[in-house]
Formats: C-alpha cells, sequence, structure tokens
C-alpha cells in the first residue's frame, strides 16, 4: 500500500507531485508497478518518463539521436545541457549506445528524464552502474525534484539511498523483501 501522510493509498493512484519512492526485494514487483504506473499516467493523457537506453534494441542509435527523438514539447534544453556537463556526457553523445558503459547509458537516461520535462517520471535503481560524481548529481537532481510543486517522480530501489534520507518523500510503497 501506498503511505502518504498517513494514509493508505492503492498503489494505482498516481503520486502527485514531488519525489516518491518505491521500496522492494528482488522479483516484489517494482518494475510492474512502475509499468502499471506509466500505462494509468499515458491513459490519462500525462507525459510519462520510463525509458532506459541500456535496451539491447538501442545499441545501434547514437546516444544524441537517442535524445533527440525522445524531445518532447516540454523538454528543456537548458537541464539537458547541464546535466551534460554534470555527467561528463559531451565525449560520448557522438557514439552508438553499444559503445557506452551501463554508467554512461544510465547517466544517459537520467538527463533525459530530467530533460524530459515529463508530468511523470518512473526511475528504477537508477544509482545503478554510476560513479561516486554522477551518484552526487543524481542525489542533487531527485532532492531537487523532491521540493517541486509540478513533476512527479518516483523512485524504485531495494532500499532507500543514503543521501536521500533526509529529503521530504511526497508517499512511500513497500513491497516488501
Amino acid at each position: 500500500m501506498m503511505k502518504n501522510s498517513g494514509q493508505d493509498f492503492p498503489p494505482a493512484l498516481n503520486p502527485g507531485p514531488g519525489l516518491s519512492f518505491v521500496r522492494g526485494g528482488e522479483g516484489r514487483g517494482k518494475t510492474r508497478l512502475l509499468a502499471q504506473l506509466a500505462a494509468q499516467a499515458a491513459a490519462e493523457g500525462r507525459s510519462v518518463w520510463l525509458e532506459q537506453p541500456a535496451d539491447a534494441a538501442h545499441d545501434a542509435v547514437v546516444a544524441r539521436d537517442w535524445l533527440a527523438q525522445r524531445q518532447g514539447p516540454q523538454w528543456s534544453p537548458a537541464v539537458a545541457a547541464a546535466l551534460v556537463q554534470a555527467f561528463a556526457l559531451a565525449e560520448h553523445l557522438d557514439k552508438p549506445l553499444y559503445m557506452l558503459s551501463a554508467g554512461s547509458r544510465r547517466k544517459l537516461g537520467l538527463l533525459g528524464a530530467a530533460a524530459s520535462g515529463a508530468a511523470l517520471t518512473l526511475l528504477e535503481t537508477p544509482y545503478a552502474a554510476l560513479d561516486g560524481r554522477s551518484a552526487r548529481v543524481l542525489t542533487e537532481l531527485l532532492a531537487e525534484a523532491a521540493e517541486g510543486s509540478e513533476r512527479a517522480w518516483v523512485l524504485a530501489d531495494y532500499e532507500l539511498p543514503a543521501g536521500l534520507a533526509g529529503v521530504r518523500l511526497a508517499a512511500t510503497v513497500d513491497l516488501g523483501d
């Protein structure tokens, strides 16, 4: 059940603005819950970011083109440019995705998530394969998202990352171990 301000909500409820957290062990349904949230939001006409560039179907696509193909009306070139620098992605933008490490592919997806301006941004285990600097950038990004009043972000992971321990969460879902 989703908990928010002491009240129980069904997991299918679209999360509100800010950062929500879904915690769960291996095979507990994190991926399925994110997919359900994405489908529900899309059915309601809300913009959703769920895609990650790690899918092998994207291997031949150049990183810059992968981002360009996902730019919608709310895309923020300023956020994208800032995160290219913060995540040190400039040297990788003209490479096909198969040439990027798992961490660089993850950073590309995080850049897209932040720059997309999507009403609902869904991230599954976003810290996996990140170097220390990039993990700190992500923590800052998510802390800012937690304070946001327009976009809803949902982070699904095995445990709440230590850097987010003091961040106010809009909602939490515990799927168990």
